[in-house]
């Protein structure tokens, strides 16, 4: 596959997990100093990883969550909890995971990710 073949598979997958107004949001705004990462992440953790058959869209959401809330990435962390019903992941099993990155993580940063879940699944979901 070609690098243009791995980006417009990446971008397939990526609008699907994140839908098509964040993904056409994030392309259209690149500038001088980001399209390269625009394309970059498009090319490899959509169109090369998230592609691989050796985990489920489903999995691969639990995971990104967790590594958000381990990593403290708050911005990423609320653009995968909204992404997550898109591949399938129920309210649940993200409280699963909040509950598991409570242990792993630490009780401040699961404390944290509950109230932005709580605040994601609010708007989006009415939860």
């Amino acid at each position: 596959m070609n690098e243009h073949e791995r980006f417009e598979q990446g971008r397939v997958v990526r609008t699907e997990v994140l839908g098509e107004a964040h993904v056409s949001r994030s392309l259209a705004s690149s500038t001088n100093l980001n399209r390269e990462f625009q394309d970059l992440i498009t090319r490899y953790a959509w169109g090369e990883i998230w592609t691989r058959p050796g985990l489920p869209r489903h999995t691969r959401s639990l995971l990104v969550i967790a590594t958000m809330i381990a990593l403290n990435r708050e911005t990423e962390l609320k653009l995968h909890l909204r992404a997550a019903a898109n591949n399938g992941v129920t309210l649940d099993e993200v409280k699963e995971v909040l509950l598991q990155s409570a242990i792993y993580c630490g009780v401040p940063a699961a404390n944290s990710a509950f109230h932005i879940a709580a605040e994601i699944f609010a708007e989006e979901i009415g939860h």
